[in-house]
């Protein structure tokens, strides 16, 4: 599972994003800190309501998922279901 969360959470750049998920459009930010060992994500469904929120931890023995208030499900789903939307120039 491991290697799944980084392999999906690498998938979002640093900065804001726009993409899809669910059929919806999300604004995607995430935040690293700590070198990278800690990363927050914030999703918000643009013109919605939904969001996913969620904090990753990167330590010396483990990975760490961390949703804020809902279910972890939620957050993978939307992690496996996320496509980034490609600015247009």
């Amino acid at each position: 599972m491991e290697d799944e969360y980084n392999n999906l959470i690498n998938k979002i750049p640093p900065g804001t994003s726009k993409a899809r998920a669910f059929g919806r459009t999300y604004s995607v930010s995430r935040s690293d800190f700590n070198a990278g060992n800690s990363i927050k994500v914030y999703a918000e469904e643009l013109g919605g309501t939904d969001f996913i929120s969620f904090n990753y931890y990167i330590t010396q023995s483990a990975t760490l998922l961390k949703p804020c208030e809902m279910p972890q499900d939620k957050v993978m789903g939307f992690l496996r279901e996320l496509e980034l939307i490609a600015d247009k120039d």
